[in-house]
Parts: structure tokens; sequence; C-alpha cells
């Protein structure tokens, strides 16, 4: 049976989704309805895909799929992960940031009890880390770089009021936890709630995050200690052609996880 596909969020990561399953997958999937909260941009997608998919408002997407992929904001990824959740739709989510809210239903996602799916994102490591849980893990530590105009726009840079265009050199802008950093920077460090959910949680997931005029990949690296020793990755993601703020891995993992439901 071809499952309705909606997606909420029309932008970069959106798009591609989109017509990835447009143009590869239409033997198990279609896009049917999708959302954004510029209905400008909805529109301008809906006029790429064929079939040309409704445009509703985040109910109407949750209503009318069967799989829903948000690829929005924070702001509303958990509401929509425990609507989709309740209704027993499959939900796949890309901002992670957003299930901070939603503790219950972090501890639904490690328990395996929900329909909620997280993909790796743009950081390699979460098996070995899944793994490492069954004993005692002692640190976890994200250590991201990014080029400057990555970057650029942050809160956290308007608060500590740190001109971008004015750094030179290999910059470490923020130092904290998973918890903070996705809420001074909710567009650009979902990775680090994602390795928080699967590892030792946001208030112990340390996060470092660096630029420099000399970055032109988005480079994520990975240390975890604890009783099985050390492990150490480091992945280098060429940016999203659409969007410098999203690494194309992110995209290709979110397609993944979408083969594995389908499947």
């Amino acid at each position: 049976m071809v499952k309705k596909i909606g997606i909420i969020g029309c932008g970069a990561m959106g798009s591609e989704i989109a017509n990835y399953i447009a143009k590869n997958l239409g033997d198990k999937s279609k896009v049917v309805v999708i959302a954004d909260i510029d209905p400008r941009r909805a529109e301008e997608l809906s006029n790429r895909i064929k079939p040309k998919p409704l445009i509703a408002d985040i109910d109407g997407v949750i209503d009318k799929a069967d799989i829903i992929i948000e690829a929005a904001s924070p702001e509303v990824s958990g509401d929509i992960a425990e609507k989709a959740d309740a209704l027993k739709k499959d939900v796949l989510i890309m901002s992670t940031g957003g299930l901070l809210k939603k503790q219950h239903l972090i501890e639904k996602i490690n328990l395996s009890k929900s329909r909620i799916y997280i993909p790796s994102g743009a950081i390699c490591g979460l098996d070995g880390l899944r793994s490492a849980m069954t004993g005692a893990v002692k640190s976890v530590t994200l250590i991201t770089r990014k080029p400057l105009k990555g970057l650029a726009g942050s809160l956290y840079l308007k608060e500590k009021h740190i001109e971008i265009e004015k750094i030179d050199k290999e910059t470490l802008v923020y130092s904290g936890t998973a918890r903070d950093a996705i809420k001074y920077f909710p567009q650009n460090i979902n990775v680090a709630v994602t390795l928080s959910i699967c590892g030792i949680g946001a208030d112990k997931t340390g996060v470092k995050i660096y630029t420099s005029p000399e970055y032109t990949r988005n480079t994520h690296e990975i240390e975890i200690e604890g009783e099985f020793g050390r492990l150490w990755t480091r992945t280098e993601n060429l940016p999203s052609k659409n969007n410098p703020k999203t690494s194309q891995l992110a995209i290709f993992s979110a397609i993944a996880k979408l083969k594995e439901i389908l499947c």
C-alpha cells in the first residue's frame, strides 16, 4: 500500500525530501499534503511536486497523512510529535530540540514505545553511544565547527554582541550544555539534542561551537567516555546548497530513516 506522506516545513530540508520522494519513492509513498508558516513557500513547493500535494495547517497534515515529516523548527516540533503519536501516526522529527519540552516523549522513544523516529542527522556514532549506555557513561561532548554564514543571525551572537563579520580566525563562540545550545542556536545544533536523547541527557551533554572564515564545512566531533572505554568520531559535512545552516547529510539521514519506516 502506498503511504501518504505529509511534510511540515517547506524550506531547504523539507523541499529536498519532498523532491526525493516524488522522484524515487513513488512506488511506496507520495507526498499528499504540506504545510509551512510561509504560505508562499508552501505554494512554491506544491507546484514543483507531481502529483500536486494539498496545502494545509499542521493539524491538517497530521490528519491527512500516514507518515509525517517535521522539517520546521524546535518551536513546533514537540507539539507535532505529541499530536502524531497520540493518533498513532508515524512521525519523523528533524528539529529534535523541541522534544526537550516533552520529556514523556523522550522516555517513550528510549523505551521503543512510540511512533516517533529520530534520524541520525549530521553526525555519526549514535549506534556506539546506544551500546555504551548499556554500561556507565561518564561524559558526552559535541564539538562543532561551522562556517561564519552558518551561524549568521543566531540569537546567542546577538545577546553576546558578537559581530560575526569581524571574526578573522578560529573562535570558540559557545561552550555549555546541549539544552542551552539549542535555545541559542535552534537552527544549527539539533544534533546536540539528538546526541543527548540517545545518551546522558541535555543537561549533561557538553557542546562547544567554533567558527572561522577558513571553515567551508560543518564539522561535528563526538567524544564519549565511559565504562566501555573511549569513542571518538568526526563527520565533515558539506552544507546544503539551498541553506548553509543545514548539512546535506542531515537531509540524507531523513530520507534513509523514511526508507526504513516504509520497509
